[in-house]
């Protein structure tokens, strides 16, 4: 089997025009063309992943998170995104990502961790100009409403959080749950205004928790912790769509 056509499966669930402009996704190291027999999924490429990769002989690594995200003037080893595309190339493994067309291709990253907290009649918190149902982050309703703090406690049992960085608790109970994973700051207004009793993302600032202060909780569940779904979405994608 060659890369193309693992990209191929990836991309037809998560084409690569829905991803931002700033972003990255897609295949960073290695050919189209050449021969992939085994691939190791990751949230992100590290070196202790490039290590685990090559102990387990495969030739291609697909993460959520590129490895490369800004142009590289020289690989001189100085820092960990030229030690790792330098061993890669060393190795001979291919590196693929598929970022924030995966987050924001319908039922992609947040309708995922919407699905694994039960959220009902999920609706798309900022849609695509691409249209389609695409877009990022998600709202939601509860089967029934729920004890705030027995509602978060639910979601570091599911999602492995040891703590949450969370706002004042403004709602004892919450029904209508709005998330986003990874840095979802930039929604929190969307999240509110969607009637969202709490707000699930990552990467919240000091003053973001001002904001809708005493009408919403914000949580932080951590930017890992949230997005650690990837590797589900593209193991059910290529073990659907290849075969073994």
């Amino acid at each position: 089997m060659k890369i193309r056509d693992v990209a191929a499966a990836i991309e037809e669930f998560a084409p690569l025009g829905l991803q931002e402009s700033y972003d990255n996704a897609g295949l960073a190291v290695g050919r189209p063309d050449d021969e992939v027999h085994k691939a190791l999924l990751a949230v992100d490429v590290t070196e202790e992943v490039i290590e685990e990769a090559s102990a387990e002989d495969c030739d291609l690594i697909i993460t959520h998170h590129p490895v490369i995200f800004h142009p590289l003037k020289r690989l001189n080893s100085a820092s960990y995104t030229e030690r790792c595309v330098e061993q890669a190339v060393r190795r001979g493994i291919a590196l693929y990502a598929a970022h924030t067309n995966l987050d924001s291709t319908p039922e992609g990253m947040s309708w995922r961790v919407g699905h694994m907290l039960g959220l009902e009649g999920m609706e798309v918190l900022e849609p695509s100009p691409a249209g389609g149902g695409a877009g990022f982050g998600v709202v939601g309703a509860l089967p029934s409403a729920q004890a705030s703090g027995e509602f978060m406690r639910r979601v570091m049992a599911r999602f492995g959080v040891r703590a949450l960085r969370h706002g004042d608790i403004v709602c004892d109970r919450v029904r209508r749950v709005a998330v986003c994973t990874g840095a979802g700051g930039s929604l929190i207004d969307e999240a509110h205004a969607a009637g969202a009793e709490i707000y699930l993302t990552a990467d919240l600032r000091y003053n973001d928790f001002m904001r809708h202060e005493g009408r919403m909780i914000l949580v932080d569940m951590g930017h890992f912790e949230s997005e650690y779904c990837a590797i589900e979405i593209l193991f059910d994608i290529l073990s659907k769509k290849l075969p073994i």
